[in-house]
């Protein structure tokens, strides 16, 4: 939390917490929010979030529920889900983290984000309840607690039949955890955030666990032997009713196509092919398939969604910065990959779906990742990397990631460049100069983080 007060988020000299006052603008509700603990500090408890949605009425009551956690993949994976359920004539809200360009992002109604009014709103109703929740306590609400009720409630006000939510950071103790879902979702598990939820997947899978809830349907992504043995103790601890991908449901079959791919997905009551998907990689195809699963065990019953409700919802489905083109000549691809696992499936697209001769990384990393193996993941697909560092404090120096990267690409491989728009610059003018001939055109792929890749969007202009 920061020393100094905000407009609207000012601090009572006694005890230093924050006092709300109500905001009239998005970026007084920012700098209110801001002023409060990060995402990145953590104290194990639910005892405030509970206290701030008691406050609240309970609004996670007011709605059935589906709730994902994992690793990798929970973004693109709640976005399908989310367009499937609006196939159905249902609406949902949902909710996501981290955001790429803007606050607002992490709460959607209607598959739309809330807009700056909407925003501004959804602060002012909880605002008043969130000084009673701090005085109360040994901590105050953080950042992502705050935000969380609010995305609650706004989905209450709204409302909502059904809300998606992505869990920000492991399972148990995640504040969105105050939810008893319906339909539990787990990703594919890897091993990040280590120094929080363990240096095993197994470890990981313990924590994440904690969303599947007694009498709940589990939808569990492939996951390692580990890992999925973790998940499924749990499940059968609790009642759950269990669905695998690679049993029960799955991908079928993919082929990669012009903007995408097209898939054929064997659901829980049926299946359906040639499903067209503008997303790349078959790390994608496999979202597709949990997605559709998980929808399908929400609905119940033994029939089928429907082909036309499946095909219209995945071909309206976006994933940004999620190897998402935003530029071409050359071409820039965005990704925010951030950990080993996700890097891996990032080079795997590269390869399976484009054809791009050379492919020029532009690279910054949070300086608490696990930045060796990324590189290391990177190292076949890039011909060259440009490493450089985002805006945010936790961002390691452009110069000790450019070390490490020369450790793993050779120091021909590797070019500094500190400031994000110069990088981009330099790695556009090394695709263009060393395509291999006439016929082959060169890609820049940033990546490294979500703060990266939002950043590089706002830069370059990419769709909202």
């Amino acid at each position: 939390m920061t020393d100094a007060p905000t407009a609207f988020e000012a601090h009572d000299e006694s005890d230093a917490r924050p006092v709300a006052r109500p905001a009239a603008t998005v970026a007084e509700v920012e700098d209110a929010l801001l002023s409060r603990w990060p995402e990145t500090r953590l104290e194990p408890s639910l005892d405030r979030i509970r206290a701030f949605t008691e406050l609240l009425g309970d609004p996670q009551r007011a709605y059935r529920s589906i709730h994902l956690t994992g690793t990798n993949g929970k973004t693109s994976t709640s976005r399908m889900i989310d367009a499937l359920l609006r196939a159905l004539d249902l609406r949902t809200g949902r909710f996501t983290s981290p955001h790429v360009e803007r606050m607002a992002e992490r709460i959607s109604v209607d598959g739309e984000p809330l807009d700056d009014e909407a925003f501004v709103r959804a602060f002012n109703d909880v605002a008043p309840y969130t000084h009673l929740v701090d005085a109360a306590g040994p901590h105050p609400l953080s950042f992502f607690e705050t935000v969380v009720g609010m995305a609650y409630a706004a989905f209450a006000d709204a409302p909502v039949d059904v809300a998606v939510v992505e869990v920000g950071m492991g399972g148990s103790w995640d504040a969105t955890n105050v939810i008893d879902a319906d339909v539990a979702v787990v990703t594919p598990i890897g091993l990040d955030h280590a120094q929080y939820l363990g240096d095993t997947t197994a470890a990981i899978a313990r924590e994440k666990a904690g969303i599947i809830k007694p009498g709940a349907f589990a939808v569990l992504a492939q996951q390692d032997a580990d890992a999925g043995a973790v998940l499924l103790e749990r499940a059968v601890e609790v009642g759950a009713t269990i669905a695998r991908e690679g049993l029960e449901f799955g991908v079928v079959g993919r082929v990669p196509a012009v903007g995408g791919q097209a898939v054929t997905l064997q659901g829980l009551r049926g299946r359906y092919d040639e499903v067209f998907l503008p997303l790349y990689g078959a790390h994608q195809a496999q979202n597709a398939a949990v997605a559709l699963a998980a929808v399908e065990a929400f609905v119940g019953g033994d029939e089928p969604l429907g082909d036309d409700v499946v095909r219209g919802a995945f071909a309206e489905v976006s994933s940004p910065g999620r190897l998402e083109i935003v530029r071409r000549s050359p071409v820039v691809l965005l990704d925010a990959a951030h950990n080993p696992h996700g890097a891996r499936a990032v080079v795997a697209a590269l390869e399976d779906s484009f054809s791009f001769e050379p492919v020029v990384g532009v690279l910054s990393v949070m300086g608490d990742k696990d930045v060796e193996g990324l590189l290391a993941e990177f190292e076949p697909a890039l011909d060259h990397v440009v490493v450089t560092r985002n805006s945010t404090d936790r961002a390691l120096s452009a110069e000790r990631l450019g070390e490490l990267a020369v450790e793993v690409f050779g120091e021909d491989r590797v070019s500094v460049v500190p400031s994000l728009a110069d990088a981009i610059d330099a790695a556009a003018a090394l695709a263009e100069a060393d395509s291999r001939d006439a016929l082959s055109s060169g890609a820049v792929l940033v990546t490294g983080s979500v703060v990266t890749v939002g950043e590089a969007r706002a830069l370059l202009g990419g769709p909202r």
